[in-house]
């Protein structure tokens, strides 16, 4: 590994990836690509610019996440989110580089009653979950370097995500009907791109586990406690009155499963590395909207 790695960010127009440009500011020489370059669903595109850059470290935040339309887009989405991320590893591998790749809760199917951990059985409840399975297993299979990481419930200050989607609603209505029944933990991309970076410091220094890890804020909560949290971080003077609803009050094409809480004992244990409750990083997003 050069002294100046050259690290390559994939969807750098999204939440995840805006936050990793931010991040890894300083870390290397930073590339970005966009998809009039790359364009994942076409994965074959992806290769000459990898290979004329040739990257140390690629961090892959592109993917299909409309996880509703992903029901009636399944071939698209299973491109984006399955076939691409074995063209990214294909090429990582012939780099020897070190491929960083995101994935979800959604490839469990939320019947656990306690946290999930790495080694549970997967069972994707809708289209968006089998697709980032397939990305998941098409990297295993090449058996590059690599480290995938789940994480779940994503929001932040930019893209689109359910805290500037509650926001702007939160504007226009008086009352918001909020889903109370499912849990998870709330995950800002600011907290994912510096845990990232955190975790890719290390792999300058040693060696780095390839393998799957959950990376996620710590706590756990509901979507209409999420959204309190939210409005009670605002000082707007005004907020919208927030109704607890069961899921069967809010059928959604893609079913989800009731229970994405994931354990970041293996985060924690393999790299040190830990996120802030999600409380701290809600806080921290506030700050900077």
């Amino acid at each position: 590994m050069s002294v100046q790695p050259k690290i390559l960010i994939l969807g750098v127009g999204g939440q995840v990836g805006t936050e990793l440009r931010r991040s890894f500011a300083g870390a290397g020489d930073v590339f970005v690509l966009d998809r009039k370059v790359a364009d994942l669903s076409q994965p074959e595109t992806l290769r000459d610019p990898i290979r004329q850059l040739r990257p140390e470290i690629i961090l892959n935040a592109a993917a299909y996440t409309a996880v509703d339309r992903a029901e009636s887009e399944p071939e698209l989405a299973m491109t984006v989110n399955g076939e691409a991320p074995r063209v990214l590893a294909e090429e990582a591998a012939r780099l020897n580089a070190l491929l960083v790749h995101y994935s979800t809760d959604y490839v469990f199917d939320g019947t656990k009653q306690t946290p999930w951990v790495e080694t549970d059985a997967t069972n994707p409840l809708n289209a968006y979950g089998r697709t980032k399975l397939a990305g998941e297993e098409a990297i295993q299979k090449v058996g590059s370097r690599y480290l995938i990481f789940r994480t779940s419930w994503v929001y932040g200050p930019h893209g689109k995500n359910f805290l500037l989607t509650m926001l702007r609603l939160g504007r226009e209505r008086d009352q918001l009907r909020v889903v109370d029944d499912q849990f998870g933990s709330p995950t800002s991309s600011i907290a994912i791109a510096d845990a990232t970076r955190a975790i890719v410091d290390k792999a300058l220094a040693a060696e780095t586990p390839s393998g799957i890890y959950h990376l996620t804020c710590d706590g756990e909560t509901t979507w209409c406690r999420f959204t309190q949290a939210i409005f009670a971080q605002q000082n707007t003077g005004k907020s919208p009155q927030i109704v607890a609803i069961p899921s069967s009050e809010y059928p959604t094409p893609a079913a989800r499963p009731r229970n994405s809480v994931l354990s970041n004992e293996k985060l924690k244990s393999t790299f040190g590395v830990e996120l802030p409750e999600w409380q701290v990083a809600l806080s921290q997003v506030s700050k900077v909207l």
